[in-house]
């Protein structure tokens, strides 16, 4: 199995600069063979397409909650109109070696950066998550996610690998 490691937040990432106003951060990496891509964009929508059933359940009662709350739900967001997703994240920068994408909301506003980092034979994806709160509800949500975020995180990183990463066109 695919050995995914929880790491120091990538110096090399486009995110660096909100680290420090960051409310909750982390990353994770996993080893990329020599024939996977180096377009973070074609990975990440590897990494994100075929979730666990789990973790789509985990989408959906996440989503009945927070309507309640006036907040962002994933089928809102898929179908708020914005031109460049993945899934139902905003892309916010697209590079050949690292993707941003999140979304802002009344309570707090997230990045994922999916990185590829070092060159070949040595590569890893990187993926990196950023936080800041906008109000207390932010940090409450977090607080009542972070367990399930960094298992999502995970198990998507260890799906992609087991289904074989895409390769250089």
């Amino acid at each position: 199995m695919a050995r995914v490691s929880r790491i120091d937040l990538p110096q090399g990432s486009v995110l660096r600069p909100l680290y420090a106003g960051a409310g909750f951060a982390d990353a994770f990496a996993i080893d990329l063979p020599g024939h996977a891509t180096d377009d973070a964009g074609r990975l990440a929508t590897h990494m994100l397409s075929g979730q666990a059933r789990w973790v789509r359940w985990l989408l959906a009662l996440r989503d009945t909650l927070v309507a309640g709350f006036g907040l962002k739900t994933s089928a809102g967001l898929r179908d708020d109109g914005a031109t460049d997703r993945i899934d139902f994240f905003r892309v916010y920068d697209r590079r050949r070696h690292e993707i941003v994408l999140g979304e802002d909301d009344r309570h707090l506003d997230f990045r994922l950066s999916v990185l590829v980092e070092g060159s070949t034979p040595r590569r890893r994806l990187v993926a990196t998550t950023v936080v800041t709160f906008n109000h207390w509800g932010g940090r409450a949500y977090i607080a009542a996610i972070a367990p399930f975020h960094r298992l999502i995180v995970k198990s998507s990183l260890r799906r992609a690998a087991r289904s074989g990463w895409p390769a250089e066109r």
